[in-house]
């Protein structure tokens, strides 16, 4: 069971809170532009790293905000939680960052 902490409320139990898919992830600046094939890229391809990633979740059960996670996908430990519009997090080699 994951332990997340919202930015506003605070570390609560993972059920509280649904996945929100990759973070960062830049709607087209066009999206009538492009081809199919590109639109479907947009929608499902996404990367699927093995260590850190960064997500996007809601907390459903509480405030109802969207906030970004950094989590490795391996051992599943949350590295850093950060607001939408904040930089992400600079990890450490430690950490599974560059």
């Amino acid at each position: 069971m994951l332990l997340i902490a919202c930015p506003w409320c605070g570390e609560r139990d993972e059920t509280e809170f649904h996945y929100g898919g990759q973070a960062h992830v830049a709607y087209p600046a066009d999206p009538e532009a492009l081809t199919d094939a590109e639109w479907a890229a947009y929608v499902f391809v996404r990367d699927n790293p093995k260590g850190p990633f960064a997500e996007r979740w809601c907390h459903a059960a509480g405030c109802r905000r969207w906030f970004n996670v950094i989590r490795h996908t391996v051992t599943h430990d949350i590295l850093a939680v950060y607001r939408p519009g904040e930089p992400g997090p600079v990890l450490s080699e430690s950490q599974g960052g560059a």
